[in-house]
């Protein structure tokens, strides 16, 4: 989905509701930006949350992906890559889906759909904008902390809602 949807709130609240069921879990936050210079911190960050709380210092990206592999294939593990556009920056987290334990769970947000393919995603999901009635619900939580705007700003309140195109990131930074 296109950015400020809701991806990443979604993947956090579908995180946060299953994560329990697993035998450990990680969410890597914003891993198009971070691979660029903390690529050895995102794989330490994987460890840590799958190995839950172990800590384990990696010294290089080749000894994290040894590591990843034998701690990632006999668990069965939750990870979330979010913010995710080129196959180089899972290369070095989860290059191939050997690399996970039985009915392990992989949830990669990207607003790239061809970046899923290649990395053979099975299931994908795009996330919708909102509708307008949604939209103009949302706003007006944000704006007035009511359901509906007040009648004094009804026409105003439709003009933003407009303006956002149904992102409900942009309507919650206008209202």
């Amino acid at each position: 989905g296109m950015g400020g949807v809701g991806k990443t709130t979604i993947a956090k609240a579908v995180y946060n509701d299953i994560s329990y069921q697993f035998d450990g879990s990680s969410f890597l936050n914003n891993v198009r930006e971070r691979s660029k210079d903390n690529a050895l911190q995102l794989q330490q960050e994987l460890l840590h949350g799958i190995l839950k709380g172990k800590s384990l210092k990696v010294s290089n990206m080749d000894e994290g992906i040894q590591m990843i592999k034998r701690s990632l294939s006999s668990k069965r593990v939750l990870v979330v890559f979010d913010d995710v556009d080129d196959l180089m920056q899972t290369e070095n987290l989860a290059e191939e889906h050997s690399w996970f334990g039985p009915r392990s769970r992989i949830i990669i947000t990207t607003r790239h759909k061809h970046f899923l393919t290649q990395y053979g995603v099975k299931e994908s999901y795009e996330v919708p904008k909102l509708h307008d009635a949604e939209a103009i619900e949302l706003f007006s939580w944000w704006a007035f902390k009511q359901n509906l705007p007040n009648e004094i700003y009804k026409n105003l309140s439709y003009q933003v809602v407009d303006y956002a195109k149904g992102l409900p990131l942009a309507l919650k930074v206008l209202g």
